[in-house]
Formats: C-alpha cells, sequence, structure tokens
C-alpha cells in the first residue's frame, strides 16, 4: 500500500516543521560555519524536488551524488526521497575510471557534483549515454549547470506517496575485497536502524552534537550524520575535508560535540597524538567506532585522555549500519559486544551448523535494515541474502559470556600448524606496543610452503631495525602465544585502506616477503 508516511522522507525530514522544530540548527559547516535549521532543509528538500520533477527526473530513476558533506548533501538526499527519485551517494575519494564504471552500473540519468570534486569526475562524464543533467555544486564548467541554477524558480514538491518496502536509495560497497557494489535500501530500513542503534544503544537526544569522522556517503556515516540525529531533531557537524587527527581534535576542542563517531585507524592516530599534546576539553557524552574492529589497548587509551569510552560496533553497507555492539555502561573492550536490540545472530561453521562457546564461524545476521539486493549481481545476491539472513564474511568467536570477538574476513583466516589464527589479534598484540601507530597481517608462505603470519606495522616512534623487530615478535609472543608471532616484519609509511578506513589486505597479500 502506498503512502506518503511510508517514506522516509516524512519522519526525518517533514515532521520537524510539524513539531515546532523549524528554527533550530540542523546543519553547521565546520569549515565554512555556513548552516541550515530544519526549516531551510525540509524547504531545500522540496525545492530540489520541484526541480528534479521539473528536469523531467521520474520516479525510480537514479541520481550520483558526487558530494561533499556540506549543507547541500541532505537537501539532495532527500529531496530525492520526496519525489520518489533514488539517490546514489558516491564515494568522494576514488579514481575517474571507478567513477565511470559506477555510472554506467548505476545509469544515473543526473550527477550532482561539489566543484572540488569536478576533476575526478569531469573526465568520464562526455561519454555517459545515460547522464542527461550535471548539476555543479560552486563554479560550474562549461557544459553543466550550477546547483543554484538548477534549483532557482522550481515549484516546491509534497512528499509523494510510497510503498515501506519500496527502494528509495543506493550506496555502493566500500571495495575492501575488490571492485565497489551497488547495494539497494528501502525506505522502511531507515527508520529501522533509527530505533535500534541509534535509540537503544547511541540513545541520541535532541540536545545532543553530532560530529561524524565518517563521510556521508559510507553507511556507517549516513546514519551517524543524517538518519540518527533527524530522527530526534538534533544538531549535526559536517566536517567536508580529510579527517587528520590533528582537525579532528581541533573541531571536537571548538565545537564541542557530545557524540564523536570514528573508524578505529582514526581514534588511534588521534590516541596517539593526544599522548603527546594533551586531549581536547570537550562535554563527549558518548564515542562509537565501525568500519573495523576497534583495538583493545586504542580503547583502553582514548578513556584514560577522554574519560569517555568508544562503543565499538559491527555494521555493514548490507545491513545499513550497526547491528553487534558494546552498550554504554556495558564495553568490554576487545570484543565487538552482542546483538543490537532488533537484530538476531548466528555464528556458524562451514556446513551451517551453529557454533558451540569458544568456537569460531561466520557472522550471520537478521534484522529489518537488511538490504533489497546487490544491483544486476544476481548471483552475489543469493548467495549474501540467504531468507531473513544476511552473511556477513566475517569470522568471529563466541564466547562463554555471548560476546563476540572479531577474527577477520573470513578470506583472511588462514591455519598455523593446523590451527586456525585471526589476523585480527596479532593486529590487537602489535597495536599495544607503545611504539606502534597500527598494523596489518596477511598469510604468507615460508621456504616449506606453509602459510605464517606477516605483519605490515606503520610506526609511532621508534626506528625501524632489526632489533625493533626482534622485540616486536617477542612482544607479540608474550600477549597472545608464541605460535602467532609474526615471521616476517616489513615496515610501512601507511597501509592500503579504503576511503572509509579498511585495510585492504588482499593489497598486501601480494606483497613479497619482507624479513
Amino acid at each position: 500500500m502506498l503512502s506518503k508516511t511510508a517514506n522516509a522522507a516524512s519522519y526525518f525530514v517533514d515532521r520537524h516543521r510539524e513539531e515546532g522544530r523549524g528554527a533550530k540548527t540542523a546543519y553547521r559547516e565546520v569549515e565554512s560555519g555556513r548552516s541550515i535549521t530544519y526549516e531551510d532543509l525540509t524547504r531545500g528538500a522540496e525545492t530540489l524536488a520541484g526541480a528534479l520533477k521539473r528536469a523531467g527526473v521520474r520516479p525510480e530513476e537514479r541520481v550520483a551524488m558526487l558530494v561533499l558533506d556540506q549543507v547541500e548533501f541532505p537537501q539532495i538526499f532527500w529531496g530525492a526521497l520526496k519525489c520518489g527519485v533514488i539517490p546514489v551517494p558516491l564515494n568522494t575519494l576514488l579514481a575517474p575510471q571507478v567513477y565511470d564504471a559506477i555510472l554506467q552500473d548505476s545509469r544515473a540519468s543526473v550527477l550532482f557534483v561539489s566543484a572540488p570534486l569536478w576533476d575526478a569526475v569531469g573526465p568520464v562524464v562526455g561519454d555517459n549515454p545515460y547522464l542527461r543533467h550535471v548539476v555543479v555544486i560552486g563554479d560550474a564548467p562549461e557544459g553543466t549547470k550550477s546547483y543554484d541554477a538548477f534549483i532557482e524558480g522550481a515549484e516546491p514538491q509534497e512528499t509523494c506517496a510510497v510503498s515501506s518496502d519500496e527502494v528509495a536509495f543506493w550506496l555502493y560497497s566500500s571495495g575492501s575485497t575488490g571492485q565497489p557494489k551497488g547495494v539497494a535500501h528501502v525506505h522502511s530500513a531507515l527508520r529501522a536502524t533509527a530505533d535500534t542503534y541509534g535509540a537503544e544503544v547511541l540513545q541520541i537526544a535532541e540536545d545532543d552534537v553530532v560530529l561524524s569522522a565518517a563521510k556521508f556517503f559510507f553507511a556507517y556515516g549516513l546514519g551517524n550524520a543524517m538518519t540518527f540525529p533527524l530522527s530526534v531533531g538534533a544538531t549535526t557537524l559536517l566536517f567536508g575535508g580529510r579527517p587528520t587527527p590533528q582537525g579532528m581534535i581541533e573541531t571536537i576542542r571548538d565545537h564541542q560535540p557530545t557524540v564523536f563517531c570514528g573508524v578505529p585507524t582514526l581514534f588511534a592516530a588521534m590516541v596517539a597524538q593526544m599522548g603527546r599534546e594533551g586531549a581536547p576539553d570537550a562535554p563527549l557524552r558518548i564515542c562509537i567506532s565501525a568500519g573495523e574492529a576497534l583495538p583493545e589497548d586504542v580503547g583502553r587509551r582514548w578513556r584514560e585522555h577522554m574519560g569517555v569510552d568508544i562503543l565499538d560496533g559491527v555494521g555493514s553497507t548490507e545491513m545499513l549500519h550497526i547491528f553487534l555492539s558494546n552498550r554504554p555502561g556495558d564495553v568490554v573492550y576487545g570484543t565487538s559486544g552482542v546483538a543490537v536490540p532488533g537484530y538476531a545472530l548466528r555464528v556458524v561453521d562451514e556446513d551451517g551448523n551453529e557454533v558451540r562457546p569458544g568456537g569460531v564461524g561466520e557472522l550471520l545476521v537478521n534484522g529489518a535494515s537488511s538490504a533489497n539486493c546487490y544491483w544486476n549481481q544476481r548471483d552475489k545476491s543469493r548467495n549474501t541474502f540467504e531468507g531473513v539472513w544476511t552473511r556477513t564474511g566475517d569470522k568471529y568467536i563466541l564466547r562463554d559470556d555471548g560476546r563476540l570477538e572479531y577474527c577477520g574476513r573470513t578470506d583472511d583466516m588462514f591455519k598455523v600448524s593446523g590451527i586456525w589464527l585471526s589476523p585480527f589479534e596479532v593486529e590487537g598484540a602489535l597495536a599495544s606496543h607503545p611504539q606502534v601507530l597500527e598494523a596489518a597481517v596477511v598469510a604468507a608462505r615460508d621456504e616449506e610452503g606453509l602459510e605464517k603470519p606477516k605483519a605490515f606495522v606503520v610506526l609511532d616512534s621508534g626506528t625501524p631495525d632489526d632489533d625493533l623487530r626482534t622485540a616486536l615478535k617477542e612482544h607479540v609472543k608474550s600477549k597472545i602465544g608464541k605460535w602467532k608471532y609474526p615471521r616476517w616484519i616489513e615496515f610501512v609509511e601507511e597501509l592500503p585502506k579504503t576511503a572509509t578506513g579498511k585495510i585492504q589486505r588482499f593489497k598486501l597479500r601480494d606483497e613479497p616477503n619482507g624479513c
């Protein structure tokens, strides 16, 4: 059945005007100081919907969004939903050939792009047979239209009626294991994440000020900076640039957020910097982490500096946000916590049987925020979405207390001396050494063709020499066991990562053995 209330824009945007929240600040840009109120957001979305209709864009067509975290982003996203058009936020850090592949795959008829990102996509738009309009936020190059000109004089459109099961938007997966895939989500999925993780774990409130280092285009960032704050009428800080440790520390100090959302690599770098320069004074009440498992040592050191815990959680593009998490007042660092209320979890072996406590298996999740499918990838959809269950591709240990410990991707696990080894366990042990900033571990073969752990280490301090290699190996032996230590350690300036902070271990597996 079609109804206006089934449209996610009705709940997340329209009702704030009805509830008298129109004058409150919804978004504020950290760098520029620009801001919009909830009334501005509603009117902006209505006008954008009208502009899309005027441009001949019909319901269910796709509009691609290569847009920085700026006030136009939520207006475009919700404006598209209002008129039944499907927004497709894109990773802002990709190469032109990847944008070409995504634009061809999605068959987007409109591309919205922030002017600073034009050079990355401009070379491929001319040959695209599907794009009818290219709209640039800022100075518009020849052959494109400026955002202001695109919306000027458009008649505001009310929210259209949809089905709650209708596809609302797409996200492209981060590509930690290869090429990104188009993940289609329905209208009701947005409300599902707000009612579960947002309300039950994050406990988001109207007086919160939210800062998310994770960007809008990332499923995790979309929830942090849009779904959750808009579900209660909170204020969100937008940081359009690259979230460096220094930039995030200064933003926390200067803009006083109550909620901070980061990823493990950023938290590790911020902790290292605060250890040298001190922590910012801020009213943080809660911090959350996702994207990869949070090393135990990073969580403890953050709490020592900031006086507040990091809630480590697990989510995915396919599930839209976090479904497994630590809880306020119930944090056990080194674990991913327990199921978020509203979700059911299973840990299964290779035969599909649930493992007993102490066992290792793949994590499956059941919840209302699950994606509809992968666009144009039927076999992949059938292998991932099995009835109500979604396969995560992640291996976990089920502890006796019901908590789950992350072991790595299913294709990251390997056996040493016939025993399964978790790369993440070795990485955590390395990261607990005071001279290590971060580490990644993969399988490599020795002279006899047997798999053993190899580590790539980014140092926070110290000289990368054989003495340190020996010290790190002994440190791992003392922390987690003699057979788990890395046989080879290679010191690197940085680790290969996706734009969302996930380590791309498949790239490291191609490297030759170090010493």
